[in-house]
């Protein structure tokens, strides 16, 4: 080969690898830790208590309790399908219902309840209540970032009477 082959070649291949890092460098380990835990709670077809996502290069681990051993493997496919996801390691308790302690809230009580605790916090002022049924709470409103739109799921999930928590929150980032 001659020297504008070898060069062609050597400039192809460093174009390639530096795409291939930049699209790994947009995902970073608390984005894909963000997107996991915001999956885990508001995902439809199971319900992680106490959901929790951290994130190592790219290597998940997730924590939380949930009912079935369904439900832990739902939940560690919705994970593994995350952008970003090299692998997944899955700690996940199950807790069968028939063990928990069941405490049933009326849904307005719920309700009421929620909405208190995203009044509390001025990051969330734009997040509220869209419904509650059985329990299931639907969030709706607009937020600046994942990171706002995971702290109103958790902000709700802690909430007693809370079961499962849906997100109908759009995220606008704001234009500079």
């Amino acid at each position: 080969m001659n020297f504008r082959m070898w060069t062609a070649l050597g400039l192809a291949t460093a174009l390639s690898l530096a795409g291939a890092a930049g699209v790994q460098g947009g995902t970073t380990d608390k984005w894909i830790s963000t997107k996991v835990t915001l999956a885990l709670l508001t995902t439809d077809g199971f319900s992680v208590k106490g959901a929790n996502a951290d994130t190592r290069d790219g290597h998940v681990v997730i924590h939380g309790t949930v009912g079935s051993d369904a439900d832990r493997e739902k939940a560690g496919a919705t994970a593994r399908n995350i952008g970003g996801v090299k692998s997944l390691t899955n700690l996940l308790q199950v807790v069968p219902a028939d063990q928990k302690e069941q405490v049933k809230f009326d849904d307005s009580v719920t309700k009421a309840r929620v909405e208190a605790e995203l009044k509390a916090d001025k990051t969330l002022h734009n997040v509220k209540v869209a419904s509650v049924n059985g329990g299931v709470v639907l969030l709706k409103g607009t937020v600046h970032s994942v990171a706002t739109e995971l702290r109103a799921a958790q902000t709700a999930y802690e909430v007693q009477g809370v079961d499962r928590v849906a997100s109908d929150i759009k995220v606008e980032v704001p234009e500079d």
